[in-house]
């Protein structure tokens, strides 16, 4: 990869993947039915939103600040979800969402009327408990003691009028069958309120643009609800929508060694890619192996003070050395949004690489992105 002189650690964004994984979706939408929104929680790069929003119906929020970016940045629709929403914020919410999802029949109680004089359409977030998850408890809404969603035990018929839909959301990175699965599970709990609903949202976590994912079973268990129940149907994707459409770029700074070979390079799990380490996973790097698989190995950190600093064991053809680039894939998705200042670590700039191959740095950070939110 040709970087120029633009300084590393920089995420790279580029529209050729962008746009395949738009095209895919935006075939979904048409040969299913359905509407698709981007989940910003995964993905909230806004100058991309004029090229999504061709494809997309809108975004979807967690909150106050991620429903006015979609709003003002995106439009369509905006639909957004909380756990519990603040009564300090609960007005401005109303500004920018059309879709108001809550989390609890209290939740609806208590903002219910407002929402519904204000022309907004509302929906509860349900908890199956279906869960399809393996080996990521930290994703999986349906756990034992889950906070996320109302049980069939917990709700509430008499709120019924106040309803315009039902969400579910449930899978993480996860291919169709699971979705069937759940959705068998969410309809024979509440199905006999289905048609009385606008609308049914399947949430997120379907990697609908990763090969090998069954597309056409998506879009029966999609044609089933509408034509079962006369319900439109949204799905939620994030990851989907930038999949192996980002890099993280980043540079060797020092090699040493003490038992194995190191390289501490200007790019940090902890602060720059979070999930590494929350999940934990180990990122696919280019033109790198399994530890052992090539000539030398070494075990990639960050610079931060941080013992497990540590983004995994990577071998390699020729030995690293300082200034040697290395080039992480897969890099849009969770990561910008969650990047940090811990240690006061610089936040990689932001470059976009259009369909001509031209790179344009969309956002530089420096020392006030760190001092300003202390």
């Amino acid at each position: 990869m040709e970087i120029g002189n633009i300084k590393t650690p920089f995420f790279l964004v580029d529209e050729k993947r962008l746009v395949h994984n738009l095209e895919i979706l935006k075939d979904l939408q048409e040969k299913a039915g359905c509407r698709v929104l981007l989940a910003q929680k995964a993905f909230s790069m806004y100058h991309t939103y004029p090229l999504i929003r061709k494809y997309l119906a809108g975004t979807t929020a967690s909150g106050l600040y991620e429903a006015r970016l979609g709003h003002e940045e995106f439009g369509g629709e905006t639909h957004v979800f909380s756990p519990a929403y603040r009564e300090d914020e609960f007005d401005e919410i109303l500004q920018y969402a059309d879709h108001i999802v809550f989390n609890s029949p209290a939740q609806l109680r208590k903002y219910g009327e407002k929402a519904k004089k204000a022309g907004k359409q509302m929906g509860l977030r349900i908890n199956p408990q279906c869960s399809t998850q393996e080996g990521h408890a930290i994703y999986d809404p349906c756990s034992p003691g889950s906070r996320l969603g109302t049980t069939k035990e917990n709700f509430d018929e008499g709120l019924l009028p106040l309803l315009d839909g039902l969400h579910f959301h449930t899978l993480c990175e996860q291919d169709s069958d699971d979705l069937e699965k759940t959705a068998k599970a969410f309809e024979q709990q509440f199905g006999k309120y289905l048609s009385q609903m606008k609308w049914v949202n399947f949430g997120g976590g379907h990697h609908i643009t990763r090969d090998g994912y069954d597309i056409e079973r998506l879009i029966r268990v999609i044609r089933h609800f509408k034509e079962t129940y006369g319900a439109e149907v949204y799905l939620e994707p994030g990851e989907a929508v930038v999949l192996n459409a980002g890099f993280l770029v980043t540079r060797v700074l020092e090699t040493m060694e003490n038992s194995m070979k190191i390289a501490i390079l200007d790019a940090s799990a902890a602060c720059h890619m979070p999930d590494v380490l929350e999940m934990p996973y180990r990122p696919p790097l280019r033109d790198s192996g399994e530890p052992g698989e090539k000539a030398y190995t070494y075990r990639l950190g960050g610079p931060t003070c941080l013992a497990g600093d540590v983004i995994g064991d990577y071998s390699f053809d020729e030995p690293l050395e300082e200034g040697s680039t290395l080039v992480f894939e897969d890099m849009a998705l969770y990561t910008m949004v969650k990047t940090n200042t811990f240690n006061g670590m610089k936040l990689p700039d932001i470059v976009y690489r259009d369909g001509e191959g031209k790179m344009n740095i969309v956002k530089q950070f420096g020392y006030e992105d760190f001092k300003s939110r202390l």
